[in-house]
């Protein structure tokens, strides 16, 4: 098997776990990855995480040019724009995971930091978690939005829609956008009972020791 060949399996398997386990629901998500050679492969428009082939995953090349493969998710820009603004991402995923969503919509959230410190496992895989506003599915206003941050984000959540994390490879963004949205469900748990959160001196020692982008 070609390590393409195997990356293609390896999205197909990632996307079913979580289109199985409730976090993305219909033919909602999507999720691409870079591959050795500079190009990406990213799943197709109008397809379910849990029914993906990995031979009709849209193929592009490095120059950005769709070479094969069906369709890719109208969203594609959203993708793009965190692949040209940070170095480290090698593979991006977007779901319209329940707990998430719904606190997307809540008052009084901050902007800047979308999720409270409850835990330090939110901290050490996202950084700080920008919450953008709504944008139309497909708009490439949403890639503007990302690249406006100019790659300071690994993480933003799109208000109303869902959330879209970056990370150094399709497991690590896996596994950081499963713990967005254990945090949201926590929040909203907790919502209204004055739960203990960490202090800035607990937040401070998890940054430092973990080396968190915080600061900007």
């Amino acid at each position: 098997m070609t390590e393409e060949n195997r990356l293609r399996e390896k999205v197909c398997l990632l996307a079913k776990s979580m289109f199985d386990r409730g976090l993305t629901g219909g033919s909602t998500g999507n999720m691409s990855l870079r591959l050795p050679d500079g190009g990406l492969l990213m799943t197709p428009t109008g397809a379910s995480l849990g029914r993906l082939d990995p031979a009709r995953l849209a193929r592009f090349d490095a120059h950005g040019k769709h070479i094969g493969g069906d369709k890719p998710t109208k969203e594609h820009p959203l993708h793009t724009a965190f692949y040209d603004t940070r170095s480290t991402a090698g593979a991006v995923i977007h779901l319209h995971s329940c707990y998430s969503v719904a606190l997307s919509t809540m008052s009084g959230l901050d902007p800047d930091n979308f999720l409270p410190p409850i835990t330090p496992y939110a901290i050490m895989q996202l950084g700080k978690v920008r919450l953008l506003p709504f944008f139309r599915p497909g708009d490439p206003a949403m890639g503007e939005a990302v690249r406006g941050l100019a790659g300071k984000r690994s993480a933003v959540m799109l208000a109303n829609h869902g959330p879209v994390v970056a990370a150094k490879d399709v497991e690590a963004a896996g596994n950081a956008i499963e713990e967005l949205e254990a945090t949201a469900r926590l929040t909203l748990l907790t919502r209204g009972m004055n739960p203990r959160l960490l202090t800035e001196a607990q937040i401070r020692d998890v940054v430092t020791t973990f080396n968190v982008e915080w600061d900007t």
